[in-house]
């Protein structure tokens, strides 16, 4: 007879909110699991992502193990041809975040373990797969689903913790590299007045781009839109004048609505802002 497999219980931290709410309501709801924390660091990631762990890892009393592919972003750019990432082709999630998660597990697998992985998606948010393992003994279990969670009870949870949302939700959505392809406009503009530095490597990589079989090349903000185009100061101006709009829109449908009950937080509810989907179809690996 076949003995049962160990059981391995790990948890993954992107930097965003949900994920580490999820950390702390295992912790304190489940402090019988023994869970090990990690991260995927692209090495590209917000100072705000850094600093937050800091004060997480003390909360928690536990390190979290930072994973990383070894090669960098520059490696992987020169392989895919010098063709950013982008909504079509998420090399860098696949490469930089996926599969050292998968290679972590491997040995772990072999040596007889199953793994338990718990991701951060919510009760009130429509459902999505997320992560799809490929490992017969890797399981995903969603705590937030089962147990009825929604937004504004893991900012509860921050809160209550002292720890409070990253610092990166003053100015923008998610977390993830500082170029990330899913920022919106108003976000590359607070990332330029924020980290004028990291603006500036994200230009310096649309320098050496290569053309598809049209002539086009695809830039940060899309086809044949260099990040440039961003440094008018009428253009910026005008970016801000139309999130601006768009925010007060978004509160006067908020008033119109009786049972809509959460605080506002401007970047936490950019996505309602411009009536898409939360996360705007970035993967959760990346954001959560």
């Amino acid at each position: 007879m076949t003995e049962p497999r160990k059981i391995k219980h790990v948890l993954g931290l992107s930097g965003g909110k949900d994920s580490a709410a999820l950390a702390i309501y295992m912790r304190d709801t489940y402090p019988d699991l023994d869970i090990e924390y990690f991260f995927t660091d692209t090495g590209k990631e917000l100072p705000e992502v850094y600093d937050y762990f800091n004060k997480l890892e003390a909360y928690l009393g536990k390190d979290i193990a930072r994973l990383n592919d070894d090669k960098g972003f520059d490696y992987w750019l020169k392989q895919f041809n010098n063709f950013l990432p982008s909504a079509q082709q998420r090399w860098c999630t696949i490469q930089m975040k996926l599969k050292p998660f998968e290679e972590w597990v491997k040995p772990l697998i072999e040596d007889g373990y199953e793994i338990v992985s718990y991701v951060g998606i919510r009760a009130d948010e429509p459902y999505r797969d997320g992560y799809v393992p490929t490992e017969k003994f890797l399981k995903v279990r969603m705590p937030f689903v089962e147990d009825g969670l929604n937004k504004q009870d893991i900012i509860n949870i921050l809160n209550n913790t002292g720890l409070g949302l990253p610092k990166y939700y003053e100015w923008r959505s998610r977390s993830g590299c500082t170029f990330c392809f899913y920022q919106r406009k108003i976000e590359w503009v607070k990332l330029k007045e924020r980290h004028p530095e990291a603006f500036e490597e994200a230009k310096c990589y649309e320098k050496h781009l290569n053309e598809n079989a049209s002539g086009e090349k695809y830039y940060w903000l899309g086809m044949d839109t260099p990040l440039n185009t961003l440094e008018d100061p009428k253009r910026i101006e005008e970016i801000k004048r139309n999130h601006e709009k768009a925010l007060k829109r978004f509160e006067k449908k908020r008033r119109r609505n009786a049972l809509y009950e959460e605080e506002l937080i401007e970047m936490v509810d950019l996505d309602a802002i411009y009536d898409e989907v939360e996360g705007g179809g970035a993967c959760i690996t990346c954001y959560k």
